[in-house]
């Protein structure tokens, strides 16, 4: 069996080369994507963010074949841009040239989140301790990718910090651990809390403020193939001065919110309802408002299955 490859392995030339000619095969999750793309941010987050990732044969298939090309004719000198394809189209309409990073991980959201149906797939992120997932949905804003970067540096394993894949089989949540994304005041905040955080160059000015890319712990990414089973379902809100709050929710609201922030629950149909009902059956559902991380780090801690 030959040894594995990862991202670490290469020199910043031999990844810069890798990607500006035959493309880089890289593993996230059960996923394996095929990168090509001649843009120095983009090359510069891979090497940094995914160090610890390993490295697919070129001869493997890839399930998403992802293009990024910089600027040519006029534009390369004014304003440059990055533009984006996939499988040859363009989906969306270029960045600024500086923004290719975080262009790079919002598309490999989008991949995931417009192909893999074979996962129910939720908007949410998604952490496990002693094999029991808590699933964290909520909308931007409210202190979820926040939480989820605490809690995964004081105990907690990354699955996802974007999308929640539910095996249809059997419902276990299949891990797709990836750099945990941080907008604006939150940025600061983890650069306060955590000991040694490794982030991204931040992109300013995007739709969504200023974002940066939190490397996850390698632990997780180690780990990414082993399945969870989902235990919790805790739809959190960040609330300014308020002490941290963890309330029972009753099922069919935690249903009926689920639905509402899963990517393809319609899509499914019977199989995306009965993944869902599942869920709930074996999941206990609370809202959950707080302020104070080390007081939010506490109540996780206290967290504890109700079913075997």
């Amino acid at each position: 069996m030959s040894e594995v490859t990862t991202v670490a392995s290469l020199s910043a030339a031999e990844l810069r080369q890798r990607l500006a000619g035959p493309g880089l095969y890289l593993r996230t999750g059960p996923f394996i994507n095929h990168i090509a793309a001649v843009n120095a941010p983009i090359a510069h987050g891979i090497g940094l963010m995914y160090a610890d990732y390993s490295l697919a044969e070129s001869t493997e298939f890839a399930d998403f074949h992802l293009g990024f090309h910089s600027s040519t004719g006029w534009r390369r000198w004014w304003r440059p841009q990055v533009r984006f394809t996939n499988d040859g189209e363009r989906p969306f309409t270029p960045l600024p040239f500086e923004q290719g990073y975080a262009m790079f991980e919002w598309m490999l959201n989008w991949c995931v989140s417009s192909r893999a149906h074979e996962y129910l797939m939720i908007h949410a992120a998604v952490i496990e301790k002693d094999g029991c997932a808590a699933i964290l949905p909520a909308p931007p804003g409210s202190g979820k990718s926040t939480l989820c970067a605490a809690l995964v540096h004081r105990g907690w394993r990354l699955l996802s910090d974007e999308l929640t894949l539910i095996r249809l089989t059997d419902g276990q949540i299949v891990p797709l651990p990836r750099p945990i994304s941080l907008k604006n005041a939150s940025i600061d905040i983890m650069r306060a809390y955590l000991p040694a955080p490794v982030f991204s160059p931040p992109a300013d000015y995007t739709h969504k403020g200023t974002v940066a890319h939190l490397k996850p712990p390698a632990s997780s990414v180690a780990r990414a193939g082993e399945t969870a089973r989902p235990a919790w379902i805790v739809f959190p809100q960040y609330a300014a001065g308020e002490a941290a709050v963890l309330t029972p929710m009753a099922r069919a609201r935690a249903f009926m919110q689920l639905a509402d922030n899963a990517f393809n629950f319609s899509l499914l149909g019977a199989d995306g309802f009965n993944a869902l009902a599942a869920l709930i059956e074996r999941s206990d559902a609370f809202s959950f408002r707080y302020s104070v991380i080390d007081e939010a780090i506490d109540i996780f801690a206290g967290l504890r299955p109700s079913q075997p």
